[in-house]
């Protein structure tokens, strides 16, 4: 098979291409490299959005690509606004890739109109980036994205993408359960795991001395993302147990240099109003690292999973993050076990070759 996936948010499309790449598939990846993250691409989209010469330069390069995106039996878009244009300057582009390849599908991965809408409305979701069961969240970047995605031209281009696409792979629970609300698309609707390979090595084993903690900030998100909350909870901690507790923290670094600040670690704070692990936990628990975040049992239930319960939930509250890290620091004995448990779960459910076949499973089905 011939597939081109564009657009990337935390190395999903760079880590399934691996994946298709080693089951004998052609694989192209077009993408910004999600940002100051730069993950690997083979056609890169960036835009420096600082002057006029960067949007010169982005337009020269995306025209200049346009034939190397032809010809595909499957293009997979990140999210509707797949490319760093306004939305309204998208569904051009949209409807060239529609008449020179055969199949094309929209991942639910991230926000877009229907996460917005249906959890600003219907709220099918106890908690999520925009309510808290019946009140809806009202700190900025909640704000900013309603106001982004709801009665805007992104509204227009998701609903116009998901009416006209061959299919919507979601990667976490809560996107499959959101798009399955719209009873018009829910026909295309399939839930894959996100991929993630394996490191090399992997630290399973608690010796004793501090818990290591770490902690990874993204730029203009922490809110958003309730990261600013979980740590909050961490450095009360630290300064209740000074030394029982190791405090790391990551803020705006390339993926590579995350990636080494992250290792050695014993646990990790992650995506305080998720249901589910997302890639950055994923990628943590692949290292034997413990995840306190987002492990509600639907993320069990969706995966079959009846025996590991590696990730310590936490609800969207400071209080329920600082009382489960103390629990954690107070009885270390968990701690092997729960990290096992991690590399477990990741090497039956997130193993990027088992990825790989249930998507060429779902684009075979199209």
């Amino acid at each position: 098979m011939k597939i081109l996936l564009i657009g990337e948010y935390s190395n999903v499309h760079n880590t399934l291409a691996k994946g298709l790449r080693e089951l004998g598939h052609q694989v192209t990846v077009a993408s910004d490299g999600d940002g100051w993250k730069n993950y690997p691409r083979d056609i890169d989209l960036h835009r420096d959005r600082k002057s006029r010469m960067g949007c010169i330069s982005f337009l020269w390069r995306l025209f200049k690509a346009l034939p190397r995106m032809r010809g595909y039996d499957v293009v997979q878009l990140i999210n509707p606004v797949f490319l760093e244009l306004k939305a309204e300057r998208i569904m051009p582009f949209y409807r060239y890739l529609r008449r020179h390849n055969r199949k094309i599908v929209m991942g639910a991965f991230g926000i877009d109109y229907y996460w917005a809408k249906i959890n600003t409305e219907l709220k099918p979701l106890r908690y999520s980036d925009f309510n808290f069961g019946t009140e809806l969240r009202t700190d900025h970047e909640a704000l900013l994205y309603r106001n982004e995605w709801i009665g805007t031209p992104k509204q227009t281009l998701n609903q116009a993408i998901a009416a006209d696409c061959d299919g919507i792979p979601a990667g976490l629970y809560e996107y499959w359960a959101t798009y399955n609300q719209v009873v018009e698309i829910r026909y295309k609707m399939q839930y894959i795991p996100y991929p993630i390979v394996m490191p090399g090595i992997y630290r399973t084993s608690f010796y004793g001395g501090p818990l290591r903690l770490f902690v990874g900030i993204s730029r203009d998100r922490s809110a958003y993302k309730g990261t600013d909350i979980m740590l909050s909870a961490a450095r009360r901690l630290k300064e209740k147990y000074p030394d029982k507790l190791e405090l790391k923290i990551a803020e705006g670094v390339p993926f590579d240099e995350y990636q080494r600040m992250m290792d050695g670690s014993d646990a990790i704070l992650d995506q305080l109003y998720s249901y589910t692990p997302a890639m950055n936990s994923l990628l943590a628990m692949s290292k034997g690292i413990i995840v306190i975040g987002g492990g509600e049992p639907e993320n069990y239930e969706i995966l079959n999973e009846n025996e590991l319960r590696p990730i310590i939930n936490v609800q969207p509250s400071e209080q329920s993050v600082y009382d489960e890290l103390e629990q954690l620091i107070l009885h270390p004995e968990r701690i092997p076990e729960l990290k096992r448990q991690s590399v477990e779960y990741i090497k039956r459910h997130h193993d990027y070759i088992k990825v790989a076949l249930r998507y060429l499973d779902f684009y075979s089905g199209l």
